[in-house]
C-alpha cells in the first residue's frame, strides 16, 4: 500500500483524519507517493495500490477536482554513469507521485510543492516538453479526453485518474532520457583511457563522448569547462586492442593521425561504440538527425563537428533564446541543410535569415502567421517549405531569391495565390494544395510564364475565371482533385498534357486536345466531356463514376489510347470504333446497362477486357475467331472478366486466345463449360455461381493452371476420377457435402453467424473478428470486425478485449450513445503502447432486447471507425448503417484534418500514414485521428433478413445492393460469408478480406424460452412456440375452474406477491401457482430477457403462511380459507417475485384448442409442460406447469374437488398450487442475493399423493369429463354446484 506524503491543509486537499496529522509542504498540493512495479515492457508500470476512500470522496465533491500522476525520469543523464547515481536514480524512477489538484492548479504550484525546477509533458511514449509555469497540468488532460470524445465531465474525471492513460500522455518530475536516444544522439560514459600507440602514456580515467564525427576526451571533474581533446574521425579507423580485453583504438585521418586507446567495462559497451564508431569513420557522416527527441536546444557537443552541413531537428520543441538555441546556429559555418518542422516555434527565428549558406530550409507545421522580410537574405536558397501553418500572405522580399526553385505553401490560409510567384522565375510549380481558394483565376496563371505544374487540390475551388481568350501555352500539369466545381472549362490551357479532376461535382468539362496526354475524370457527375481537337496524344482517360450515357466520340478517335475506363455509367453500348482501335490494351467497361456487344471485323491487340455487371445475354459467336488478316480478333487476350451477367454459354471459339491467363465468369447461367482447360497459358479460372453439370476435361490439364473456381454450382457433381485430375491445382474452390442434420435441442434462432477471412495475395492476415451469439447473460449478440491495414497486432487485441470493455460499459449507462462511445475510446485507451504507433478500424454491432421501443422486440447498435462497414438487409434492400471516416468519402473530416494542419499527401493519407481520420490505436496522430465512433441505432423488425460486416476491401469491390443479393437466399451463413470474400477476390481484391453474415429472424415464432424444456409465457402473456418438435399441447382448464395469475418467465429473480394466499372471488383474482421442480435457473430466449421496469410491475413482498392465525387456515382479512395452507402448524416463509406482464392485444388472441395432453417429447424428459392462464378467461391462454398425470386429472370434476375449493362463483382453486410453489421455494438452492427462503419444509403427510386403487377410476372420470367438456356450457343460473368434496382420506 503507497505511503501518504504529508501535505498542507487548504482547498486542494482532503480533510485531515484527527488520528494521522501531517506537516505542511508549500504550495497547497496533496501528494501520494504510489510505488509502481515494472512489467517486461517499458515504460509500463503496473498499480500495486489505489488511492484510499478519503481522496476519493474528496474528488467526488467536485468534478474540477483530479489528480495528475508524476513520473520519474526513465534512466540517468548521459554524464552520471557512477554507481551512486545509478541507483540513486533507478530509486527515484520507481516512483510515482499522485498529486491532487484542480483544473486551476499551474505547473508552477505543483513544482513547490515537489522541490522541482519544472515538469514535462509526454505524449503517447513519443514527445517531451517543458511545461511553462502558467500551464495547468489538469485541465490539459481534461482537454485531451475532450478532444478524445468524452463527453460528461464525471467521466472524464474517472478517466483522468486511470494509470493506463500514461500511454497517451503523461508527466515526469525531470526529464527522461533513454538509452536509445543516447544512441543516436551521443555515446558517452567514464572509461580508461590512454592516448598515443605507444605505452609511454599512462591509463586515465577521462569522459569519452563521441558526437557527430568527432571523439572527445576530457578530464572528469571538470568535463564542462576544463581542456578537451577532439579527435576528427572522418577517414579515420578503428581497430581492436589484442592485449587489453575489450578495448578499442580510435585513430584520425592525415599525416598527423593521433590515437586513442579506450579501455571498456562491458562486452555490451565495446560492441555498441565499436559499431557506432564503425559508422562514423565509414559513411563520412555530414548529416546529423536528430528528429523526434524532444530537443529544446542542440547538444553542445556537436558545435565541435564543424562539418556538418545538414541538421535535422524535425519534430522537436527548439526554444529561441536558450544556449544552444536556434539563435546560435549561425555556429555551423558549413549548414546547407536544416530541417525545424513540427517544432511549434509560432514566431519565425529571425536570427536563421543570417545562415547565408543555406540551401535547404524546412519550416512546416510551426504555426506562423506571417514571414520577416530578413528571410530575403538567404540568396542561396533553393528549397523552402512552408506547409501546415498559418500564412496568408507572402512578403516582397521573398521574391529576392531568385536560386528559389521549390516553395511549398501547402495546407496554409491563402485565398488567392500570391503575387511573389510572378517574381520568382526559377519556379516551376505552384503547390498550394488544402488552402481556401474559392475562385481559379486563369489570368493569374498566364502572367507567370514560368509555372508548368499547377496543384490546388483539397481547396474550396467552386468558379473559374478567364480574364481574356489568351491561350496559356505554359502549364503542363493541373490538379484539381477534391474541390466543388460543377463545370470546367480549360480549353484556353493549350499546353495541357495531365489533368486531374477527381471528385468533384463536374456536369460538364471541356478540355483542349492538342497536347493532351492523360486525363483522370473519375468520381464526378459529368454528362459530356468535350475535347477538341482530337487528342492524338492520349494515352489513358478514366471516365468512370460519372452519368455518361455513350462514349465520347472523340475517345474513338485518339489513334494511340491505350487505356479507357468508363466503368460504373450509364451506357448501353459500345462503339465498334472502340473495338476497331489498334492501340487500345484495357478497356474497362463494366457497370453499365449493355445488353450485346457488336461483331468485330478486325484484329486488335486488346490485353484486358472488363464486361463484369453489365445485361449481356450472349456474345459474339465471331467475338474469338479468326479476322480477314488471319489472325485471331482476340489474340492479345490476357485478362476476360464476365461476371455478372446473364451468359449462358461462351463461345468455343475462346480456345483461339492462347495468351489468354485469366477468365472470371461467376454469377452468370452459364451451363456448359468453357474450352479452356486446353489453353497452355491459362492460370486462373473463376467460374462460380453458375449452372454448370459437368466438365469435359482434356487428357492433360495445363501446366500453368493454378486456381479453379466452381463453388455455387449446385447440379455440379464431380467424380473421384475428376477430383484426381483437379488434384494437381494449387487452389480448386469446389463445394463441399452439407452434413447430415440431426435434431437439435432447443437453440435461439434470432440469429446466428457465419464468418470468413482470406489474406489473398498478403503473407499475414490482419483482419479478426468479434462474434458472440449469447452475450450479456445470453440476452443479446455481439459482433466485430477489426482491420489493421498491415498490422496483425492491434486487431487481435480488439478481438479480445472490446467485448469485455462493452459488458462494463453496459452494466454502467443504459445510453447507447453513451456505452457505444465508451466502449470504443475505453478500448483505444487499453490498446496502450502497442496503439502508439499503429492503428486498426473498428466495427461494432450490439444486438441487444429494446427497452425503449415496446413494439420492437430487439434493437441494433452500430459504432465504428474507420472503413469497415455494417449494411443491413431490410426487406431485401441494404440499409447501410455505418459511416466511412477516409478523407475521400468524408469532407467533413477531411476540412476538420486541414483545419487541424495535417499535411496530407498526394494520395490521400493523413501525413502519409493512412486514409482514416478515426481510429483505434495511432494516437502519435492525435489530433487528427481521433478514435470517437460514429454510432447508429435502429429498431429490428420482422423485415430484417441479415446483417452483413466487412472490411475495407470488401466494400471496395462490392455494392452493398451486390452484397445483400448475392447472400440473401444463402441458408448457411458460414456459406455466404465465403461467397461474399469469394465475389471480391473475383473482383480484382488482393487484399485481406474480412465478411460476417448474421442471419435474424426476430419474431415471436423464434422464443425459445425453456425451463427444463418448459415452454415459458412470451412478453404479451401468450405461451410461447418453440422448435421443440412435438411439443405437447397444454391443457386448458375450465373457465370454471381458471387460475388467476400473471407470471413472468424470470424464475431467478422472481418474487411473489403478499396475495397469493388470499382468496379467488370476483373482485380478487387468486394468485396461486402451480410449477414443477426446478433443478436449476431458468433459461430466456434473447425475445423474451429479464423484464425491466418498463414491461413489468414489480411487487416484492414476504408471505407468510400459518396456522397460528387460524386453525382452519382462514385469512383474517377476507375470513376464507387460505388455499394451499395446511393445517398442521407448519409455517413456511416464500420471497419470490411475481413479474406482471403487460397484456398486450389478449383480447385479440384466439382460444386455446382444448384437446387431450399428448406424450412430451424427448426435451421433456421430466415430464412437464408449463403454462398460466388468465382466470375466467380461456381466451387469455396461459396455463400453468402441470405434470401429465395432475393435468388429467384436474379435468375430472370429482377430481377437481380433491385439489381445491369450490368458491361461490363456482371456481376451483386447487389446493396443490400453493404448495407446489412451496415446494420449489424449498428445493430451489438457496444465492448470496436471496430471492428465494424457506426456513421449514412441508411434512411428507401434507403432500398430495394418489392411492393406485383410485387410479383406474380417475382416469374413468378424467375421459368423461373431456367427452363433457365438447357440449356447450350452461349459462351461469342453469349452472349447478357439485357438492363439496374433501378427501380426508388422502
Amino acid at each position: 500500500m503507497g505511503e501518504v506524503e504529508p501535505g498542507p491543509a487548504g482547498p486542494l486537499e482532503p480533510p485531515e483524519p484527527p488520528e494521522a496529522p501531517a506537516s505542511r509542504r508549500p504550495g497547497g498540493i496533496r501528494v501520494l507517493k504510489r510505488n509502481m512495479k515494472r512489467n517486461g515492457s517499458r515504460n509500463c508500470l503496473n498499480r500495486r495500490s489505489r488511492f484510499g476512500s478519503r481522496e476519493r470522496d474528496w474528488l467526488r465533491e467536485d468534478v474540477k477536482r483530479g489528480c495528475v500522476y508524476l513520473y520519474g525520469a526513465d534512466s540517468t543523464t548521459a554524464t552520471t554513469t557512477t554507481t551512486t547515481s545509478s541507483s540513486s536514480s533507478s530509486s527515484s524512477s520507481s516512483d510515482l507521485h499522485l498529486v491532487l489538484c484542480t483544473v486551476e492548479t499551474p505547473a508552477s504550484e505543483i513544482c513547490a510543492g515537489e522541490g522541482r525546477e519544472s515538469l514535462y509533458l509526454q505524449l503517447h511514449g513519443d514527445l517531451v516538453r517543458r511545461l511553462e509555469p502558467t500551464e495547468r497540468p489538469l485541465q490539459i488532460v481534461y482537454d485531451y479526453l475532450s478532444r478524445l470524445g468524452f463527453d460528461d465531465l464525471v467521466r472524464i474525471q474517472e478517466e483522468a485518474t486511470n494509470p493506463d492513460l500514461g500511454c497517451m500522455i503523461r508527466f515526469y518530475g525531470e526529464k527522461p532520457c533513454h538509452m536509445d536516444h543516447l544512441d543516436r544522439i551521443l555515446l558517452s560514459g567514464i572509461y580508461n583511457v590512454r592516448k598515443g600507440k605507444t605505452q609511454l602514456h599512462k591509463w586515465a580515467e577521462r569522459l569519452v563522448v563521441l558526437c557527430g564525427t568527432c571523439l572527445i576526451v576530457s578530464s572528469v571533474k571538470d568535463c564542462q569547462t576544463g581542456k578537451m581533446h577532439i579527435l576528427p574521425l572522418v577517414g579515420g579507423k578503428i581497430e581492436e586492442v589484442k592485449r587489453r580485453q575489450y578495448s578499442l583504438a580510435f585513430s584520425s585521418a592525415g599525416a598527423q593521425a593521433q590515437t586513442y586507446h579506450v579501455s571498456f567495462e562491458t562486452l555490451a559497451e565495446y560492441q555498441r561504440w565499436q559499431r557506432q564508431a564503425s559508422k562514423v569513420v565509414s559513411q563520412r557522416i555530414s548529416t546529423v538527425d536528430l528528429s523526434c527527441y524532444s530537443l529544446e536546444e542542440v547538444p553542445e557537443h556537436l558545435f565541435y563537428s564543424q562539418d556538418i552541413t545538414y541538421l535535422n531537428l524535425r519534430h522537436n520543441f527548439m526554444q529561441l533564446e536558450r544556449p544552444g538555441g536556434l539563435d546560435t546556429l549561425y555556429k555551423f559555418s558549413q549548414l546547407k541543410g536544416l530541417n525545424l518542422s513540427h517544432n511549434k516555434l509560432g514566431l519565425f527565428p529571425i536570427l536563421l535569415c543570417e545562415i547565408s549558406t543555406l540551401t535547404e530550409l524546412n519550416l512546416s507545421c510551426n504555426g506562423f502567421r506571417d514571414l520577416p522580410s530578413q528571410i530575403g537574405n538567404l540568396l542561396n536558397l533553393q528549397t523552402l517549405c512552408l506547409d501546415g501553418n498559418f500564412l496568408t500572405t507572402l512578403p516582397e522580399e521573398l521574391g529576392n531569391l531568385q536560386q528559389l526553385s521549390s516553395l511549398g505553401i501547402s495546407f496554409n490560409n491563402f485565398s488567392q495565390i500570391p503575387e511573389t510567384y510572378e517574381k520568382l522565375t526559377m519556379l516551376d510549380k505552384v503547390v498550394m494544395a488544402g488552402n481556401c481558394l474559392e475562385v481559379l483565376n486563369l489570368g493569374v496563371l498566364n502572367r507567370m510564364n514560368h509555372i508548368k505544374h499547377v496543384d490546388l487540390r483539397m481547396n474550396h475551388l467552386k468558379t473559374m475565371v478567364i480574364e481574356n481568350l489568351e491561350g496559356n501555352k505554359h502549364i503542363t500539369h493541373v490538379d484539381l482533385r477534391d474541390n466543388r466545381l460543377t463545370d470546367l472549362d480549360l480549353s484556353c490551357l493549350c499546353s495541357l498534357e495531365q489533368l486531374h479532376c477527381e471528385r468533384n461535382q463536374l456536369r460538364e468539362l471541356t478540355l483542349s486536345g492538342f497536347s493532351l496526354r492523360t486525363l483522370y475524370a473519375g468520381s464526378n457527375r459529368l454528362t459530356a466531356v468535350n475535347v477538341y481537337p482530337v487528342p492524338s496524344l492520349l494515352t489513358s482517360l478514366d471516365l468512370s463514376r460519372n452519368l455518361l450515357e455513350c462514349v465520347p466520340d472523340w475517345a474513338c478517335e485518339a489513334k494511340k489510347i491505350e487505356v479507357l475506363d468508363v466503368s460504373y455509367n450509364l451506357l448501353t453500348e459500345v462503339p465498334i470504333r472502340i473495338l476497331s482501335s489498334l492501340s487500345l490494351r484495357k478497356l474497362m467497361l463494366g457497370h453499365n446497362h449493355m445488353q450485346n456487344l457488336p461483331t468485330l471485323v478486325e484484329h486488335i491487340p486488346l490485353e484486358v477486357l472488363d464486361l463484369q455487371h453489365n445485361a449481356l445475354t450472349r456474345l459474339p459467336d465471331t467475338l474469338f475467331s479468326k479476322a480477314l488478316n488471319k489472325l485471331n480478333k482476340l489474340e492479345q487476350l490476357e485478362e476476360l472478366n464476365l461476371s455478372g451477367n446473364k451468359l449462358k454459354t461462351i463461345p468455343t471459339t475462346i480456345a483461339n486466345c492462347k495468351r489468354l491467363h485469366t477468365l472470371v465468369a461467376h454469377s452468370n447461367n452459364i451451363s456448359i463449360f468453357p474450352e479452356i482447360l486446353q489453353l497452355p497459358q491459362i492460370q486462373f479460372v473463376d467460374l462460380s455461381c453458375n449452372d454448370l453439370t459437368e466438365i469435359l476435361i482434356p487428357e492433360a490439364l495445363p501446366a500453368t493452371l493454378q486456381d479453379l473456381d466452381l463453388t455455387g454450382n449446385t447440379n455440379l457433381v464431380l467424380e473421384h476420377k475428376t477430383l484426381d485430375i483437379f488434384s494437381h491445382i494449387t487452389t480448386l474452390k469446389i463445394d463441399q457435402k452439407p452434413l447430415p442434420t440431426t435434431d437439435s435441442t432447443v437453440t435461439s434462432t434470432f440469429w446466428s453467424h457465419g464468418l470468413a477471412e482470406m489474406a489473398g495475395q498478403r503473407n499475414k492476415l490482419c483482419v479478426s473478428a468479434l462474434a458472440m451469439d449469447n452475450f450479456a447473460e445470453g440476452v443479446g449478440a455481439v459482433y466485430g470486425m477489426f482491420d489493421g491495414d498491415r498490422n496483425e497486432e492491434l486487431p487481435r487485441l480488439l478481438q479480445c478485449t472490446m467485448a469485455d470493455v462493452l459488458l462494463e460499459e453496459v452494466q454502467q449507462s443504459t445510453n447507447d450513445t453513451v456505452f457505444m462511445a465508451n466502449t470504443f475510446l475505453v478500448s483505444h485507451r487499453k490498446l496502450g503502447m502497442a496503439g502508439q504507433k499503429l492503428g486498426s478500424s473498428a466495427l461494432l454491432c450490439y444486438i441487444r432486447p429494446d427497452t425503449a421501443d415496446p413494439a420492437s422486440s430487439f434493437s441494433l447498435t452500430v459504432a465504428n471507425v474507420g472503413t469497415c462497414q455494417a449494411v443491413l438487409c431490410r426487406g431485401g434492400k441494404p440499409v447501410p448503417l455505418s459511416k466511412v471516416f477516409s478523407l475521400e468519402q468524408d469532407p467533413e473530416e477531411a476540412q476538420r484534418v486541414k483545419d487541424q494542419k495535417a499535411i496530407i499527401t498526394e494520395d490521400n493519407k493523413v501525413n502519409g500514414v493512412t486514409c482514416c481520420t478515426r481510429m483505434l490505436g495511432c494516437t502519435y496522430l492525435y489530433p487528427w485521428i481521433l478514435p470517437k465512433p460514429h454510432i447508429s441505432s435502429t429498431p429490428l423488425t420482422i423485415q430484417d433478413e441479415l446483417l452483413i460486416l466487412g472490411n475495407k476491401a470488401l466494400w471496395e469491390h462490392l455494392s452493398y445492393t451486390e452484397a445483400v443479393s448475392a447472400v440473401r437466399h444463402v441458408q448457411d451463413p458460414l456459406a455466404a460469408a465465403k461467397k461474399l470474400c469469394t465475389l471480391a477476390q473475383s473482383y480484382g481484391c488482393q487484399d485481406n478480406v474480412g465478411a460476417m453474415v448474421v442471419y435474424l429472424n426476430i419474431g415471436e415464432e423464434g422464443c425459445t424460452c425453456e425451463m427444463n424444456g418448459l415452454t415459458l409465457p412470451g412478453p404479451v402473456g401468450f405461451a410461447s412456440t418453440t422448435t421443440i418438435k412435438d411439443a405437447p399441447k397444454p391443457a386448458t382448464p375450465s373457465s370454471s375452474s381458471g387460475i388467476a395469475s400473471e407470471f413472468s418467465s424470470e424464475m431467478s429473480t422472481s418474487e411473489v406477491s403478499s396475495e397469493v394466499g388470499s382468496t379467488a372471488s370476483d373482485e380478487h383474482n387468486a394468485g396461486g401457482l402451480d410449477a414443477a421442480l426446478l433443478p436449476r435457473p431458468e433459461r430466456r430466449c434473447s425475445l423474451h430477457p429479464t423484464p425491466t421496469s418498463g414491461l413489468f410491475q414489480r411487487q416484492p413482498s414476504c408471505a407468510t403462511f400459518s396456522s397460528n392465525q387460524s386453525d382452519n387456515g382462514l385469512d383474517s382479512d377476507d375470513d376464507q380459507p387460505v388455499e394451499g395452507v395446511i393445517t398442521n402448524g407448519s409455517k413456511v416463509e416464500v420471497e419470490v417475485d411475481i413479474h406482471c406482464c403487460r397484456g398486450r392485444d389478449l383480447e385479440n388472441s384466439p382460444p386455446l384448442i382444448e384437446s387431450s395432453p399428448t406424450p412430451c417429447s424427448e426435451e421433456h424428459a421430466r415430464g412437464s409442460c408449463f403454462g398460466i392462464r388468465r382466470q375466467n378467461s380461456v381466451s387469455s391462454g396461459i396455463v400453468l406447469p402441470m405434470s401429465k398425470d395432475r393435468m388429467e386429472l384436474q379435468k375430472s370434476p370429482s377430481t377437481s374437488c380433491l385439489y381445491g375449493k369450490k368458491l361461490s362463483n363456482g371456481s376451483i382453486v386447487p389446493l396443490e398450487d400453493s404448495l407446489n410453489l412451496i415446494e420449489v421455494a424449498t428445493e430451489v438452492p438457496k444465492r448470496k442475493t436471496g430471492y428465494f427462503a424457506a426456513p421449514t419444509q412441508m411434512e411428507p403427510e401434507d403432500q398430495f399423493v394418489v392411492p393406485r386403487d383410485l387410479e383406474e377410476e380417475v382416469k374413468e372420470q378424467m375421459k368423461q369429463h373431456q367427452d363433457s367438456r365438447l357440449e356447450p356450457e350452461p349459462h351461469e343460473e342453469d349452472r349447478t354446484e357439485p357438492p363439496e368434496e374433501f378427501d380426508t382420506a388422502l
